[in-house]
């Protein structure tokens, strides 16, 4: 997942252009393929022989057209661009010229990213589906339909949230780290964030090569925490015949420290004791297994509540 391309003020959400090249020589040279968001929709459910590599880049940014577009555009390189339909136009983000100019090829694939990009889990629920639906009616004006792959703003969801998602979108993607296997709930997938701290090229190498940590279940189900239940009871449910399951090894920032985690195993079932509650605004948690030399990680966000409505 990228945002910006060579906005070097904003290093949280920028990649410099000289490193997402670098990126893309990687997997070029690896041996892995990237993935057609379109196949990727149509596919998902389908088992898969061999892993491949899903572009995405959030926001619409100015940057991304002016930057990083002519480089995909040249090699028909397959991305998803998701656009929150308020910021359009307006300083600092494509218009929707060039949003229907990457719409028209046969690579470049436009996901729905709200109309506000606002912190839509701290407004009410009908607030948050009255976004939703604006942005759809500007979609249809403009593209002509609504897009049916979703990404919540900031990775932030509800279970409220996503089971709206779910009955109008066909999959959804959150900002948690973590390697998309057919087990992962479809309307809250993970994804690999990529700037100028994490897009380091040694990280990047490592990312592509990283291989699904696989679960049955992952509790809680609902993902915005109120005060009453920070931390959470946590609890990861694998599947029978899991190998190499006390390998693993969890990392979480309660407390806004990130240290090791305190877990233990109850059958098939990875349980985390949190050290405090989970300071605002996201507690994180990634979980890494080394399956016989494979590196496996899945990784969960929560997003702490400033009411629980």
């Amino acid at each position: 997942m990228y945002h910006r391309f060579e906005e070097n003020k904003y290093p949280s959400t920028n990649i410099k252009l000289d490193i997402f090249k670098k990126h893309l020589d990687i997997i070029k040279n690896s041996k892995f393929e990237l993935y057609h968001p379109k196949d990727f929709e149509t596919n998902f459910d389908k088992p898969k022989k061999q892993k491949k590599i899903l572009i995405t880049i959030d926001d619409a940014f100015k940057s991304f057209y002016e930057n990083a577009w002519p480089i995909l555009k040249k090699n028909k390189i397959p991305f998803l661009l998701f656009v929150s339909t308020e910021p359009v136009g307006k300083k600092g983000y494509m218009t929707w010229s060039q949003i229907k100019e990457i719409e028209k090829t046969e690579f470049g694939v436009i996901g729905h990213h709200s109309h506000s990009h606002d912190y839509l889990i701290d407004k009410k629920y009908e607030e948050f589906v009255k976004d939703i639906k604006k942005a759809d009616q500007i979609f249809l004006k403009e593209l002509g339909y609504i897009p049916s792959l979703f990404s919540y703003p900031f990775g932030e969801y509800s279970k409220e949230m996503s089971e709206y998602i779910s009955k109008n979108f066909k999959l959804s993607f959150g900002q948690h780290s973590g390697v998309i296997d057919v087990n992962k709930e479809k309307y809250e997938l993970p994804r690999f964030p990529i700037n100028e701290k994490y897009g380091e090229l040694k990280r990047f190498n490592s990312i592509i090569n990283y291989s699904p940590l696989e679960y049955k279940s992952l509790k809680p189900f609902e993902k915005k925490l109120n005060h009453q239940k920070n931390p959470p009871e946590f609890i990861v449910e694998f599947f029978k015949g899991q190998k190499n399951l006390a390998n693993i090894n969890c990392y979480s920032n309660e407390g806004n420290k990130w240290e090791k985690s305190d877990i233990k195993f109850k059958e098939n079932k990875l349980l985390i004791k949190f050290r405090e509650p989970f300071v605002p605004r996201r507690g994180r948690i990634n979980c890494s297994l080394n399956d016989n030399g494979k590196w496996r990680w899945f990784g969960t966000q929560f997003t702490i509540a400033k009411e629980f409505k």
